[in-house]
């Protein structure tokens, strides 16, 4: 006698959290939507893709994104990749390995992403992007692909792989971004490496931020080094280039971790929403932003002197905080 063991995927929900599938071009995608319970209409919604061989349980699980839900008003999807040949879960960037695959990623999340907007009531100009790793490069891979689908970007630890973009280059069209990355990545290489035979060549985390500082013309660079509270010598040093002519930005945060997202002295998720923040559409007046106000109060050069507007400056805030910036013109 033959056991039939019956399998389903039915939708449910804890603690907010909804487990769902979305059907994709006939294939059921799973993912997870979380909403705090006193979401407003018209809330952000921020997207965050897992890692290569990880799920959408998994990323939720560390990347302290629902906390933040609570606390700023703003709903999560955590979106989830298909197998490849392994049986491991990928997002579809150009890898050595999987290409052969015909995952249209970007045309799954622009579904998804339309209709969260629609069935939630959420917000259709305020919504991010942010991803760990492979979910990181799948950030790179819209913002070259569809840059207008999301307001702005903020990967981790991830890359490009221009084998996975058409015609091997981005679009050309402004977006912002915020990369985290640890000069001690032993997996995504910070320097980058066009002779990867696993996972094929992609790009330097340098290269890839002069593309866009400059594609976004932003004329202006702070850099600041943050307090090293684990008193470790592993500090993060900040790079913001700005402009006066548009509201672009370029954010990168280079730190001495490796390939993960837990960095010392930060909290990741915070960084995060405190860069997406900046660009809220404020339709809903209760909606609660990061500030991170002070005031200036004295701006010098290295040696002391009053500054000019060119070159190194020190700018001393009101909080004891000093910044490093750099004026490129």
């Amino acid at each position: 006698m033959k056991n039939f063991i019956l399998s389903l995927i039915i939708p449910f929900s804890i603690f907010g959290q909804e487990f769902l599938t979305y059907n994709h071009n006939g294939q059921q995608r799973a993912y997870i939507y979380y909403e705090p319970s006193n979401i407003e209409e018209d809330a952000p919604l921020v997207f965050v893709a897992h890692g290569y061989s990880g799920s959408a349980q998994e990323i939720m699980n560390y990347c302290g994104m629902n906390d933040l839900a609570d606390q700023y008003g703003f709903s999560v999807c955590y979106p989830e990749g298909t197998s490849d040949n392994w049986g491991l879960n990928f997002w579809n960037v150009g890898y050595e390995f999987t290409q052969d695959s015909n995952v249209d990623d970007i045309d799954y999340i622009t579904q998804l992403a339309s209709f969260l907007q629609t069935t939630k009531n959420l917000s259709v100009e305020n919504t991010f992007l942010t991803g760990m790793s492979n979910g990181a490069e799948l950030c790179y891979l819209i913002a070259c692909e569809y840059p207008g689908l999301f307001k702005a970007y903020a990967p981790v630890a991830g890359t490009i792989f221009p084998n996975g973009l058409t015609n091997n280059s981005c679009s050309g069209l402004p977006v912002s971004i915020f990369e985290l990355h640890g000069t001690n990545d032993n997996v995504t290489l910070f320097e980058g490496d066009s002779n990867d035979q696993f996972w094929g060549p992609y790009l330097g985390i340098d290269s890839i931020i002069n593309y866009w500082t400059d594609l976004n013309e932003l004329e202006y660079l702070n850099i600041d080094t943050l307090p090293n509270f684990n008193n470790n010598n592993k500090f993060v040093i900040s790079y913001k280039y700005f402009s006066k002519q548009n509201d672009k930005k370029v954010w990168l945060y280079k730190h001495k971790s490796g390939h993960s997202w837990d960095v010392d002295d930060i909290v990741v998720a915070e960084e995060i929403w405190g860069f997406f923040s900046q660009f809220l559409s404020n339709n809903n007046s209760s909606m609660t932003f990061i500030n991170n106000k002070k005031f200036l109060i004295k701006k010098i050069d290295l040696l002391g002197r009053e500054a000019i507007n060119k070159g190194f400056q020190l700018f001393i805030y009101d909080d004891g905080s000093v910044e490093k910036k750099y004026f490129l013109e």
